[in-house]
């Protein structure tokens, strides 16, 4: 039987869409709230996040342990993720267990938010903005995506800052709650085998109490300069190179070809920056990626190696760009667009892959598109419109930030 889409939006506005899939031995279900850092007042920075984190702490009736063994009780692989643009709730069980997946999702949206769990879980926030700040591609990003974005939110850090956190108070992390994780802010995502009719009338009375509150994103585009700084740090022992630049958003229909000159660029195999940089041994990682957004994109280009070398490598890199739209023919084409098709159809055969996808194009969007035409869209990009997106977005300005040691630690990695 073939997959069938589903939809329906409950009274308060929540939107239930999926994908039915009879033959399926699994099903899935998301919850996409349409909120993240880039929806924060400043001050708030990582509260998206934060509230991640307490969704899981429990609700007025059911304890952490109780949300914990009931996932664990059905097998469920579940889990949870925050981007600057919408943080998701999932899991993924057998066909029969769907029911109750749901019902743990559906209770666990209407967190209690205690003060001693939010007192608690700060510590373990700070801790974990503590452990990324080790990680110098993480501490670099961060960096360039403030300087690139400057003072729109686009440029928070999903985690926020020490000092954001320390700051935070749960009566405020109740307020950003009850307005941006309302009814019509949120889309139910599922796929696989299901009973749709009965899952939209468990989730009508699991959520149809839910108000709506009409939140509102701020979507005008920054004006992007772009720039270049360098930093030293006693806490490296590598070079890092890392760039971004504007890009089509996830409105514009040139995102594909957007994907396949990134893909080209900088895929972990077979790509320009492979050949140019990791064949010969110049470099150690070597990267490049395209990020759309809501309203705006982004194009990310990021390679380290040793700190002697890293003007080398910033300048290979450049060649590349430079040099990429001209050599482009229509066979390295084709090989990336049947790559990114074994990937996206790979991927189609799992229901909780296309949960993720039906619930983040929905969330972005507002639309369903079938696996098929997402296939046939990049099937249909041609040489001609990627050198067009290239002249449209020329990977300029672009905001580039190095990362190297401080001159006694490369001392010391020398002596």
């Amino acid at each position: 039987m073939a997959i069938t889409f589903e939809k329906c939006v409950l009274g308060n506005g929540l939107t239930v869409i999926a994908e039915v899939d009879p033959e399926a031995q699994t099903s899935a279900c998301g919850f996409f709230v349409r909120t993240g850092a880039r929806d924060e007042p400043h001050a708030l920075m990582g509260v998206s996040h934060f509230l991640e984190h307490m969704m899981f702490k429990g609700t007025a009736d059911l304890s952490a342990e109780d949300i914990n063994r009931g996932f664990d009780e059905i097998g469920a692989r579940n889990n949870a993720y925050t981007s600057h643009e919408m943080t998701v709730f999932f899991a993924q069980v057998l066909g029969e267990h769907l029911g109750r997946a749901v019902d743990l999702l559906g209770r666990m949206m209407r967190p209690a938010l205690r003060q001693e769990d939010f007192d608690t879980e700060k510590q373990v926030i700070l801790e974990e903005i503590a452990m990324y700040e080790d990680n110098p591609f993480w501490v670099l990003y961060e960096q360039v995506c403030e300087r690139h974005y400057r003072d729109d939110p686009l440029g928070h850090r999903v985690l926020g800052t020490p000092e954001t956190i320390r700051a935070l108070t749960r009566d405020q992390m109740l307020t950003y709650f009850r307005d941006r994780y309302s009814a019509d802010n949120t889309v139910v995502a599922l796929a696989g085998r299901l009973d749709f009719d009965a899952t939209v009338a468990q989730i009508e009375d699991l959520c149809g109490w839910w108000e709506a509150t009409c939140p509102r994103r701020e979507r005008s585009v920054p004006e992007i300069v772009g720039g270049h700084f360098e930093q030293r740090s006693e806490r490296v022992h590598r070079g890092y190179a890392l760039a971004l630049a504007p890009a089509p958003s996830v409105q514009d229909d040139r995102r594909y070809a957007a994907s396949l000159l990134a893909q080209i660029l900088g895929a972990p195999e077979n790509s320009r920056l492979h050949w140019a940089l990791l064949e010969p041994g110049i470099a150690e990682e070597a990267q490049a990626s395209f990020d759309p957004h809501d309203g705006i994109g982004q194009s990310f280009v990021y390679a380290s190696g040793d700190p002697d070398r890293l003007e080398e490598i910033w300048s290979i890199i450049e060649r590349e760009i430079a040099s990429l739209v001209d050599t482009i023919e229509n066979e390295e084409l084709e090989r990336f667009k049947a790559r990114a098709q074994t990937q996206i159809t790979i991927a189609g055969e799992r229901p909780g892959d296309r949960m993720q996808r039906l619930g983040r194009v929905w969330t972005a969007l507002g639309e369903y598109r079938t696996l098929d035409e997402e296939l046939d869209r990049l099937r249909q990009v041609t040489v001609a419109d990627v050198r067009a997106v290239f002249e449209a977005f020329p990977f300029v300005p672009r905001t580039v930030g190095m990362l190297a040691p401080a001159p006694s630690s490369s001392a010391a990695s020398t002596g």
